[in-house]
C-alpha cells in the first residue's frame, strides 16, 4: 500500500507477525494502512485549526472574530471528534477482526467503497464549513436546527455516515464467516470487543441518518419545516453515540496493547465480556446529559437515564477499570516482573511510547473523563456543568486525552508491526506521550475549573465581553493565560506524534521484529507461575490503585454536591 511496508506474503497473501504471532492477510493490512493514514491526516487538520481556537479563547490574543471563530471551531471539531476517530476506529475493527482471527478481510470491495464515501463526505463537510456565508451558519458539531447551514454540509454528513456504515460491513462479514466455520468457539476477547463496538457504531450511524436525511431535505426545500425539539433528541443518538464508539474502541485497544507490549493476560474472560455486553445495552444512555435542561423530555425520562440506566454503563466501566490493570499485573507476575506491591508496574516498558501512551490513556481517561462523565451525567449536578467550559473540558478529557492517547499508542504499534518501520527520533517518541498527556491534562483541568467555579460559557469566542449579559468574568482572566499556554503546548505534543508517524513512514529503518515481552518464566521465589490460575496470583497492586481511584471519585462527587448546595441557599 503506497510502497510502505517491508513484509513478504505467502502465495495466499498471509504473513505471520514475528512479535504477536498473528497470521495477517494483506487485504486487511492494506485497509488498516489506508484508514490509519487518513485518520492521521484528519488529526493534522484538526490540530492546525485547534491553534486558532486556542489563541482566540486566550483573550490576551483574541485571534479571530466571531464569524471566523465558529468556522474554525467547526472544522476543528469535525476533524478531531469525528474524522480522526472514525477512520481510526474502522482500522481498529479490521485489526480486531481479520488480524486477531487470522482471516482474510471479507467483502474487500465494500471496505474500499466505504473509504471512498467517508473520504468524500469528509472533504465535502470541510469545504462546506470553510465556504460558509450568511445567512448560513458555520455548523458546530451539534448543528442545531433551525439554525441553517449549507445544504452541502448536510449532504457531506449523510455521505460520510453511509460510508462508515458500509466500511463496517467487511468486519461483520469476517465475524460471520468465522462463526459459520467455528460455531462452537467463542470469539477472542479483542474480536468480541470490536464486535460490540461495531454494533454500537451501527446504532449511532443509523441514528445519524435518521437525523440528517430529513434535515438535508429541509435545507434543500423538500421539507418546509424541521422540528427543533425532535432534532435535538434524535441528533444525540449520533452526537453522543460516536463518543461511545470511541469508548469501546479505546477499551478494546487497551486490552490489545497491554497484552502485546507488556504481557497482560485477561483476568477473567467472562467478567470482561459481561462488561462489554453491559455497554451494549446501557452506554448510549449517557447521551441524556445533553438533554437534562431540555423542556421536551419528562422528569421520568431524565431520572431513568441519569440513574437506573446509567448504573449499567458505570458498572461496566468499573469492571474494565479493574480488569485491565489486573490483567497487566497477572501477566507480569507470571513473567517474574512482579516483586512487591507495584514491582509489576515499575518494571513495565515505560520507554515504549506505545505502552506509555496506552497506560496514560487509561489513567487520564479514568480520572479526567470517566469521573467527570458520571458527575455531569447526574440530573442535579448537570446544572452546574451544562453549557459551561467544564463540558468542553470533560469531552477533551475523554476524547482529546483518553481516546487520542490510546489511538496514538496503537499508531506506534502499527508503524512497526504493520508498516514494518521503526520510529525516527526515538528520544522524542519516548517523551511525546508524557508531554502530550501532561499538557492536555492541565488544559482539561483548567477548562473544568473555569466552567464549574466561574461559569465560563462554551462555544463563545469572547469571555470577558458577552453582549446582553451583566455578569463579570474578569476574575477568570488570569486563568486563561494558563489555559492558552498549555493548550498551545498540547497542540505541539500532538504535532510531534504526526511528525514521528510521517517521518517514520518516509525515513524509518526496517523494524527487526524483536519480541518486546518475555514469555512466562520462573519467578524469583523459584516457583513457576506459567500454569498458575489467575485468581491464585496476587492482584494487590491493582486493588490498592482501585481504592485510590474510588477515593478520588468520592471526594470529587462530594465536592460537586457542595458547590451545587452553594447555589441553592434557601431561607
Amino acid at each position: 500500500m503506497f510502497g510502505f511496508g517491508t513484509y513478504q506474503y505467502d502465495d495466499d497473501g498471509f504473513r505471520t507477525c514475528s512479535v504477536t504471532g498473528l497470521r495477517i492477510h494483506r487485504s486487511a493490512e492494506d485497509m488498516v494502512k489506508l484508514f490509519g493514514l487518513t485518520a492521521i491526516v484528519a488529526l493534522l487538520i484538526g490540530g492546525l485549526f485547534a491553534i486558532f481556537v486556542a489563541l482566540t479563547r486566550w483573550e490576551v490574543i483574541g485571534l479571530l472574530g466571531a464569524e471566523d471563530f465558529y468556522r474554525f471551531l467547526s472544522i476543528h471539531a469535525w476533524n478531531l471528534l469525528i474524522f480522526w476517530m472514525v477512520f481510526m476506529e474502522i482500522a481498529i475493527l479490521y485489526v480486531g477482526g481479520p488480524f486477531i482471527l487470522g482471516r482474510k478481510l471479507a467483502l474487500t470491495f465494500l471496505a474500499k467503497a466505504g473509504y471512498v464515501l467517508m473520504l468524500g463526505g469528509a472533504i465535502v463537510i470541510n469545504v462546506a464549513i470553510w465556504l460558509t456565508k450568511q445567512p448560513n451558519q458555520a455548523p458546530l458539531l451539534t448543528s442545531y436546527a433551525p439554525l441553517p447551514s449549507s445544504p452541502w454540509f448536510y449532504l457531506g454528513v449523510v455521505v460520510f455516515l453511509l460510508g462508515a456504515l458500509v466500511a463496517a460491513l467487511p468486519f461483520l462479514g469476517t465475524i460471520w464467516r468465522e462463526k459459520r466455520e467455528n460455531p462452537n468457539d467463542a470469539l477472542p476477547l479483542i474480536a468480541f470487543g470490536a464486535f460490540i463496538t461495531a454494533i454500537v457504531a451501527a446504532e449511532a450511524i443509523v441514528g445519524g441518518l435518521i437525523t440528517y436525511v430529513p434535515t438535508l431535505l429541509w435545507r434543500t426545500g423538500f421539507l418546509a419545516h424541521i422540528d427543533a425539539a425532535w432534532y435535538r433528541q434524535m441528533y444525540w443518538i449520533v452526537g453522543h453515540g460516536t463518543q461511545q464508539i470511541n469508548l469501546l474502541a479505546m477499551i478494546t485497544v487497551w486490552y490489545f496493547l497491554t497484552h502485546v507490549l507488556a504481557g497482560a493476560e485477561v483476568a477473567s474472560e467472562k467478567v470482561s465480556r459481561s462488561a462489554f455486553v453491559l455497554y451494549l445495552f446501557f452506554i448510549n444512555m449517557g447521551a441524556a446529559h445533553h438533554l437534562l435542561v431540555d423542556p421536551g423530555v419528562s422528569a421520568g425520562w431524565r431520572m431513568w437515564n441519569t440513574s437506573y440506566a446509567a448504573y449499567g454503563a458505570v458498572l461496566a466501566s468499573m469492571i474494565h477499570a479493574f480488569a485491565i490493570p489486573a490483567g497487566l499485573e497477572i501477566g507480569r507476575r507470571k513473567r517474574g516482573k512482579g516483586g512487591g506491591t507495584f514491582g509489576w508496574l515499575w518494571s513495565a516498558p515505560w520507554k515504549d511510547p506505545g505502552f506509555s501512551a496506552t497506560v496514560l490513556s487509561i489513567i487520564c481517561f479514568g480520572f479526567l473523563g470517566g469521573i467527570t462523565g458520571v458527575l455531569m451525567g447526574q440530573m442535579q449536578l448537570n446544572m452546574t456543568w451544562h453549557n459551561t467550559l467544564a463540558t468542553v473540558g470533560h469531552f477533551h478529557g475523554t476524547v482529546a486525552v483518553g481516546t487520542t492517547l490510546a489511538f496514538m499508542g496503537l499508531g506506534y504499534y502499527v508503524l512497526r508491526l504493520v508498516f514494518g518501520r521503526d520510529w525516527i527520533a526515538r528520544p522524542v517518541a519516548i517523551i511525546q506521550p508524557y508531554f502530550y498527556a501532561g499538557t492536555m491534562g492541565i488544559t482539561v483541568l483548567i477548562m473544568m475549573y473555569l466552567g464549574i467555579l466561574y461559569g465560563i460559557p462554551r462555544r463563545h469566542p469572547s469571555v470577558m465581553d458577552i453582549p446582553g449579559t451583566d455578569f463579570s468574568f474578569a476574575a477568570a482572566k488570569p486563568l486563561f493565560v494558563i489555559f492558552g499556554v498549555f493548550a498551545v503546548l498540547a497542540i505541539i505534543g500532538g504535532a510531534l506524534f504526526v511528525l514521528i508517524a510521517v517521518g517514520s513512514l518516509l525515513f524509518g529503518e526496517k523494524y527487526d521484529g524483536a519480541l518486546p515481552v518475555a514469555p512466562p518464566t520462573a519467578v524469583a521465589d523459584g516457583g513457576d507461575h506459567e500454569d498458575t490460575a489467575h485468581h491464585l496470583l496476587s492482584m494487590r497492586g491493582t486493588f490498592v490503585m482501585t481504592l485510590f481511584f474510588l477515593a478520588v471519585f468520592v471526594v470529587l462527587w462530594a465536592l460537586n454536591w457542595y458547590l451545587l448546595s452553594q447555589l441553592w441557599q434557601v431561607g
